[in-house]
């Protein structure tokens, strides 16, 4: 029986009542950058020494055969291969991935293939490499075109390396993103436009702008830099808004912006609640059956993920996601959504009707903070600007 076809018999027990399984997408995590930067939060490691990449793909592609079990017979959708800096990886060692992928799983014949790439291990051949592999998304980590402030960030290229590296991205690639921070060390709003205005001579059909936040375990949260004020954030944010507006892009969600139908879909389906598989070292996962949601995170140091694929388990924690945390979790995804969701989405994706949930959806109506009719919940401005504020409404008491 194809799976997404399952029809659920409604529980007395207070199981979700799916009528079909969300879509799925596969994301693939690469654990190391050649140098940690002092605000990431993300299970990246640096690099020291060789990169053990035909050891690490042979243990993806086990940590996959490992999964099937779980998502059999799904079509996926989107792949998406994050990190660290998965650009650290050769064009050779992708293609092997790539194939092994394709091989196990029924990727969809648009399915959108993601890497994330960093200007500082850029070369022209490897980018060419990568899509000749399968590759026909690119994501770049740019933060900034100013030297001073990629210094600041730690970042390991120069203006020079962004630029170069969009300038052979966008002529191997259809679609590319370009990511840009602002909040940055002794950033003015000024320059805070001057990179956007950088990045929009490149005309990528997607761009994403992320305020820069002192993360817990990073080096910036133990030893902050000076930043700026809250009022020249807020107008950072604004000039953003504004900018990107005025050039034809749509601010589909909180930090991201497309021109008309380019948005990502691998991101979206996050955000819609899909379901996805995550494999590779400290990968996190959802996946949604007949009679429960599941989150699953893999084990977290690089050496010991390989260790653990090879004795047939590399999932470290999993949970079921209790009944009173659904509402938060889908709603914690959903209302970074500009334009929000179809209300039958909730249903669909949660398997338990909205009803559950109607004081916490008056009280943000109530408060200014969300808007909805018979067909879409969505936060408003306001509700977009304090989202927290909107989101403790549905934490569980």
């Amino acid at each position: 029986m194809n799976a997404l076809s399952i029809t659920v018999v409604k529980s007395t027990l207070g199981q979700p009542q799916f009528s079909a399984l969300p879509p799925l997408s596969l994301y693939v995590h690469v654990p190391w950058c050649l140098r940690k930067c002092p605000y990431c939060d993300f299970n990246s490691h640096e690099l020291r020494g060789e990169l053990p990449e035909r050891e690490y793909v042979a243990a993806l592609l086990a940590d996959l055969d490992q999964s099937l079990p779980l998502i059999w017979g799904r079509p996926v959708y989107t792949v998406f291969i994050g990190g660290g800096t998965p650009s650290l990886l050769s064009p050779e060692a992708v293609d092997v991935l790539l194939a092994g992928v394709r091989a196990r799983l029924p990727l969809t014949v648009d399915a959108e293939v993601t890497l994330e790439a960093n200007p500082g291990t850029f070369e022209a051949g490897r980018f060419k490499g990568f899509r000749a592999a399968g590759i026909n998304r690119l994501s770049i980590g740019v933060q900034s075109f100013d030297s001073r402030h990629l210094a600041a960030l730690g970042r390991v290229h120069d203006e020079g390396q962004a630029r170069a590296a969009i300038d052979c991205a966008r002529t191997v690639f259809d679609n590319f993103n370009i990511d840009l921070m602002y909040g940055l060390p002794g950033q003015t709003v000024a320059e805070a436009r001057a990179d956007l205005e950088h990045a929009l001579a490149y005309a990528p059909p997607h761009l994403s702008a992320y305020h820069l936040t002192l993360e817990p375990n990073t080096y910036f949260h133990r030893y902050p830099p000076p930043l700026p004020d809250d009022d020249t954030a807020a107008a950072m944010q604004d000039t953003v808004d504004e900018v990107l507006a005025g050039r034809g892009y749509e601010h589909y969600e909180t930090s991201a912006f497309a021109l008309p139908g380019r948005g990502s879909r691998h991101n979206v389906n996050y955000w819609m609640f899909g379901d996805y598989l995550g494999i590779g070292a400290g990968a996190h996962g959802k996946l949604s059956f007949p009679d429960r949601i599941v989150r699953y995170m893999r084990y977290r140091q690089p050496r010991e993920y390989q260790e653990r694929v090879g004795t047939g388990n590399a999932v470290q924690e999993q949970h079921e996601v209790a009944h009173h945390d659904v509402a938060f979790e889908f709603m914690m995804n959903a209302l970074r959504l500009t334009d929000g969701v179809p209300v039958a989405l909730y249903a669909e994706r949660t398997g338990r009707p909205m009803t559950g949930i109607a004081r916490e959806l008056e009280r943000a109506e109530q408060r200014g903070l969300l808007v909805r009719d018979h067909a879409r919940l969505a936060p408003t401005v306001l509700g977009r600007r304090f989202l927290n504020d909107l989101l403790q409404i549905f934490l569980p008491g």
